[in-house]
C-alpha cells in the first residue's frame, strides 16, 4: 500500500488514531453506497467523501512510477479498455481494484477537521487496505450485491446512448465484460472480507433504501 508521505512506520501507526471519526462503506458496483452515504450523512449531520469523485484528482497527482495500471489505462482507447481484454484481464489489471491512488485517499482524509465524522465510500476501499486504519472494527461495512440487485441498479441507471461503453465500437460486449469483471471484483470482495473478518452486507432485491440504511447504521454501531 502507498501511502506517499505515511510511509514511516511511525506515521502508520498513528493512522487509526487521527482517522477515527471516519467510517467506511466500501462494496461492489451497484450496490447503493453513495446513496446510503448521503442518507446517513443527513441523518447525523457527517461530511460525505466520494472515492468516485475525486479519481480524475488522484490520477493527475500520480507518476507512472506510482501507479503504473493506471498510466498504461489512461493511454488505452475506449476498446482497448473495454471490448478486446477479458473480463478476466480487466480484473486484474485495473487500477482502483489495485489499490494504486489509495494512499492519497488517505493524505485527502488527514487534511479534513475531525468535525464533523466522515463516511467515505466507493469500491477503492479495498479490505485489506482499510483494516490497518481502523481506530474500531465497526467503522468499516461493505456491502456485496447479489447478481440480481446488481443488474437492477444497472438497468435503472442505464440510458441508451449514455455512459462509457457507447463510446466503444461494441457497446454490448463492453457491457457484457464490465458487469463480468464487477461480478468477480464483488466475489472477491467478499472472500477477503470473510478472511480478515470484516462486517458485510448482502443487498438484495427484497431490500428497501431505508432497510438496508439501517441496517448500515446498525452495523456502524450507531
Amino acid at each position: 500500500m502507498q501511502l506517499g508521505q505515511y510511509e514511516d512506520p511511525a506515521d502508520a501507526a498513528e493512522l487509526p488514531a487521527r482517522l477515527r471519526n471516519v467510517f467506511w462503506l466500501g462494496g461492489g458496483s451497484g450496490a447503493g453506497k453513495s446513496t446510503i452515504a448521503r442518507r446517513l450523512a443527513d441523518r447525523y449531520g457527517w461530511r460525505v467523501y466520494a472515492t468516485d469523485d475525486v479519481m480524475r484528482d488522484h490520477a493527475g497527482r500520480t507518476t507512472p512510477e506510482e501507479a503504473p495500471h493506471l498510466h498504461k489505462f489512461i493511454a488505452m482507447d475506449m476498446d482497448e479498455r473495454w471490448v478486446s481484454r477479458t473480463p478476466e484481464v480487466m480484473l486484474e489489471t485495473f487500477h482502483w481494484f489495485q489499490g494504486e491512488g489509495f494512499g492519497l485517499i488517505i493524505e485527502d482524509l488527514l487534511r479534513l477537521p475531525q468535525e464533523p465524522c466522515v463516511i467515505v465510500e466507493g469500491f477503492r476501499l479495498l479490505p485489506h487496505l482499510v483494516k490497518p486504519l481502523l481506530a474500531a472494527p465497526e467503522h468499516a461495512v461493505w456491502l456485496l450485491p447479489t447478481p440480481d440487485f446488481r443488474q437492477a441498479a444497472i438497468q435503472s441507471r442505464s440510458v441508451p446512448g449514455e455512459g462509457f461503453v457507447w463510446k466503444t465500437s461494441d457497446p454490448a460486449q463492453a457491457g457484457r465484460n464490465v458487469a463480468e469483471r464487477d461480478r468477480m471484483f464483488t466475489t472477491r470482495l467478499e472472500e477477503e472480507t470473510e478472511r480478515l473478518q470484516l462486517r458485510t452486507i448482502h443487498v438484495d432485491t427484497t431490500m428497501t433504501e431505508d432497510d438496508l440504511a439501517e441496517q448500515v447504521a446498525t452495523a456502524f454501531g450507531l
